[in-house]
């Protein structure tokens, strides 16, 4: 769902604040849980979640989950990411790097449910055992 400045609110700063502590929390959880498996099928298996920047609401700011499967070579077989949140500048409707005269700020927060990003991970996990 996408946000316009004039939409950053103490609410959805906290919203995005949870959601990361959340799925951060979760993803611990799935590491215990199945790192056992998959050490057993000789494969790594490691999930984590990523934070660029540190004000939600400054462009460059990025948060994802993320998780991969390797081999024992360390060579990566899968990766699965999920963005959480991103703020960028935008220029006549294109992401720019720099903020300029006339760019907007707006920031882009997953669609999904905590559950249905739940339901994902775990679906995922189990087609790659």
């Amino acid at each position: 769902m996408k946000y316009l400045q004039s939409e950053f609110t103490p609410d959805l700063k906290e919203k995005i604040n949870r959601t990361e502590e959340q799925l951060k929390a979760h993803l611990e959880k799935l590491v215990s849980e199945y790192n056992s498996v998959f050490t057993n099928k000789n494969l790594d298996f490691e999930a984590g979640i990523e934070i660029e920047g540190s004000d939600p609401f400054q462009p460059g700011y990025h948060s994802s989950i993320s998780i991969g499967i390797a081999d024992e070579s360390n060579e990566l077989l899968d990766i699965h990411i999920i963005n959480i949140w991103e703020c960028e500048s935008y220029f006549l409707g294109l992401p720019i790097s720099r903020n300029i005269p006339g760019s907007k700020i707006a920031g882009e927060f997953l669609d999904e449910s905590f559950e249905d990003i739940l339901m994902e991970l775990n679906e995922y996990i189990e087609e790659q055992l």
